[in-house]
């Protein structure tokens, strides 16, 4: 299932509601970590990839590290890099697969950059459940009308196909001057 919310609220009550205690969540969007304290309790016997290229990030991630007894693997660096992809893809695998993809860059900005995010993060890690924290999104569909019903039942969208990682994208560089 795929889930939007903007809500901070709303956002970590979904997190209750889709995390179970084995699961392996892959955060991206950690920042401080004060969602990922929650995601930790949820999946008490799981483990934890939390992605933010924030540089406040790290010190607060390490000091969560050794609170809780979840394992967290915390990884500075941008998602909309393909390299960042390939190295979270890896520990996926070895782990047995993503259960959890949240998702939560920018909160009301950048719609379409959380968006092509998402679809090349859950394309390619094809997990359970997904929960996006957007406004712009959420404007969207609320805003949208039409008459066809296209529904995925997955955390992620059922006409990305089975491609995988996608080849390195063009259009990455387009997001951002910085790359």
């Amino acid at each position: 299932m795929i889930n939007i919310v903007y809500d901070i609220k709303v956002y970590r009550q979904t997190l209750k509601d889709i995390i179970k205690e084995d699961d392996v969540v892959v955060e991206l969007g950690c920042h401080v970590g004060n969602s990922t304290r929650i995601i930790s309790q949820l999946a008490s016997h799981g483990k934890i990839i939390a992605l933010d290229k924030g540089t406040e990030s790290r010190e607060k991630l390490d000091e969560l590290k050794k609170e809780v007894k979840t394992p967290i693997e915390f990884i500075n660096a941008d998602v909309r890099l393909h390299e960042t992809l390939e190295e979270v893809g890896q520990k996926v695998d070895e782990w047995g697969g993503c259960d959890v993809l949240s998702v939560d860059l920018g909160g009301g900005y950048h719609p379409d950059t959380t968006f092509k995010v998402f679809y090349i993060w859950s394309s390619t890690l094809k997990p359970r459940d997904t929960i996006i924290r957007n406004r712009g999104l959420l404007d969207f569909i609320h805003s949208s009308s039409g008459t066809e019903i296209i529904r995925s039942e997955n955390g992620w969208l059922e006409s990305c196909g089975d491609d995988g990682i996608p080849p390195r994208l063009k259009e990455l560089k387009l997001w951002s001057p910085k790359l």
